[in-house]
């Protein structure tokens, strides 16, 4: 492990728009059930504080659409639907919590707070409490949440067609020759139903109300404090809530973090996505052209230069001359093999599955066999709280000619993505703009804070991390991990990721120690 101070020359970073392929938990009977999107009415407590706060969790066993892990409990929590009107109309929101399995060396609740928008805290704690109670030693209980619009959560619809809610068409993936008129029909489309059938519970899916949401959380766990583990956009989420609520925040870790610049908010992020795939792209190269693949039949290149190209020819062959798979109906398309070599940058785990599948491309007599996220469309709800957060969060541009521009400049500069992360989303034609004007996070605060980012990221990249940290000032400490992927800590296979880096957070978690200066693992 080195030691560096933070750097002041930050490049270019992104954060994913959403995890777009992420499904909502089913609403289900029993204590995590949702409202199916229908608010309710609270009547006004004596405090004049949350009811729902002041009531506290009423916990039982978890339905299994959470697929929930050994000693897993739920419940429901109840908040307003508009925090200004803390006696009106209220949504509940799903709740889980993994007791500490040694009371007597119980600390205190750790939040754990998924990514996104639209994944599902509820089933983060199922992947990920078991790994985190042993790392941690039962230190703490832990507690995630679905947020509004996710999961067994109150959730929004905007009634879109089918056809809009495919991976490959939520994201805006230009044409195989770089227009982007269907891109605007389907965008101007997409924010026309959710205008028509969203209702107030779309309105209110923000960050802003996700922050007000923990903060209600808080008070009905009965804890005057708690610490968290944020992970890809819920660092944003994370890092709002200790810039607002900062006397409430213990121990704050947040895990591939992104420019909070309140200029780039959303947009942004996603724009930054293609740098993400070039910093990345090479493990996959270096992966796919070593020797050990050729007895797998994976290797796809003798070296790991020729990776590159090849996968650029064949998706231009693709956009020329789709395959048929093994889906009905459904081809293997450019733009289809491109978007799901971005979703194999994600983890060293997924590159056997993305070279399977441009070896069956490459073979005539093969049938290429889709991922499972680029076989159907994604639920109505999922769509809606994909697009309504970022959308909700802050005014994007409305320039069609200024998107097809940077379309065509960014196809050139970054090639792998196409010019998909600068193009236009329904954001642009979203009516009303955003509720509220986004918040800039300072160094105004404890100094409780440890960020972990990966050098090699495809969804938060390392300069975007760089970003937050410099934005953050002594609040926070940085570990820089010397691997590709998304998510740094406790990420490997059986909870192993760096050990140097988990070392670091976990000791940060377990004693509050953290390094006098920014590290290198």
């Amino acid at each position: 492990m080195t030691t560096s101070r933070p750097s002041t020359s930050l490049a270019a970073s992104t954060l994913a728009v959403a995890a777009l392929a992420s499904v909502g938990l089913a609403a289900a009977g029993g204590p995590a059930s949702a409202t199916g999107g229908q608010a309710r009415t609270a009547s006004a407590s004596a405090t004049g504080t949350v009811v729902a706060a002041a009531d506290g969790l009423r916990w039982g066993d978890c339905p299994a659409s959470a697929q929930p892990g050994g000693g897993q409990q739920c419940a429901t929590l109840a908040v307003p639907l508009d925090h200004d009107d803390p006696t009106g109309p209220h949504v509940d929101i799903a709740v889980s919590r993994l007791v500490s399995a040694r009371p007597e060396a119980r600390r205190g609740t750790l939040l754990v707070i998924a990514g996104g928008p639209g994944s599902s805290g509820v089933q983060r704690l199922s992947q990920k409490g078991a790994a985190l109670a042993k790392e941690t030693g039962g230190a703490y209980d832990l507690v995630a949440f679905d947020p509004r619009g996710v999961g067994g959560s109150a959730k929004a619809r905007c009634g879109l067609a089918a056809e809009d809610r495919w991976m490959v068409t939520l994201r805006s993936w230009p044409a195989a020759d770089g227009s982007i008129g269907s891109n605007v029909e389907r965008a101007r489309r997409i924010a026309g139903a959710c205008e028509r059938n969203g209702g107030a519970l779309l309105r209110s899916l923000t960050t802003a109300n996700q922050v007000r949401d923990m903060e209600v959380l808080r008070q009905a766990l009965g804890e005057s404090k708690v610490s968290a583990w944020a992970n890809s956009y819920g660092t944003y989420v994370a890092a709002r809530y200790a810039q607002e609520y900062p006397g409430r925040t213990d121990r704050w870790v947040l895990d591939s973090s992104a420019d909070p610049d309140p200029r780039r908010l959303a947009h942004g992020w996603l724009a930054d996505m293609a740098k993400g795939a070039e910093d990345r792209f090479p493990d996959f190269a270096a992966w796919a052209s070593h020797p050990d693949r050729e007895a797998e039949g994976l290797r796809l290149a003798d070296r790991p230069e020729e990776v590159r190209a090849l996968v650029l020819d064949l998706a231009a062959r693709l956009d020329r001359e789709p395959r048929a798979t093994g889906v009905p109906g459904v081809l293997l398309t450019g733009t289809a093999l491109r978007q799901a070599l971005q979703s194999a940058l994600y983890a060293d785990a997924a590159f056997p599955g993305f070279a399977r599948l441009v070896g069956q491309a490459r073979d005539p007599e093969a049938v290429p066999v889709l991922p499972p996220e680029l076989t159907g469309a994604m639920p109505d709800e999922a769509a809606a709280v994909t697009v309504g957060v970022v959308c909700n969060d802050v005014g994007w541009p409305r320039s069609v000619p200024a998107y097809a521009r940077a379309v065509a400049a960014d196809r050139a500069r970054h090639p792998l993505t196409g010019g998909m992360p600068v193009n236009i989303t329904p954001c642009a034609f979203w009516k009303g703009g955003a509720p509220e004007k986004p918040v800039r996070l300072t160094d105004d605060g404890p100094s409780n804070l440890l960020m972990i980012q990966n050098l090699r990221d495809p969804s938060t990249p390392y300069s975007s991390g760089l970003k937050m940290r410099r934005a953050l000032g002594d609040r926070a400490r940085m570990v820089s991990v010397d691997r590709g992927g998304h998510g740094a800590y406790l990420i490997a296979a059986g909870g192993a990721g760096n050990a140097c880096g988990d070392r670091t957070v976990t000791r940060f978690l377990l004693t509050g120690e953290r390094p006098d200066t920014d590290v290198r693992c």
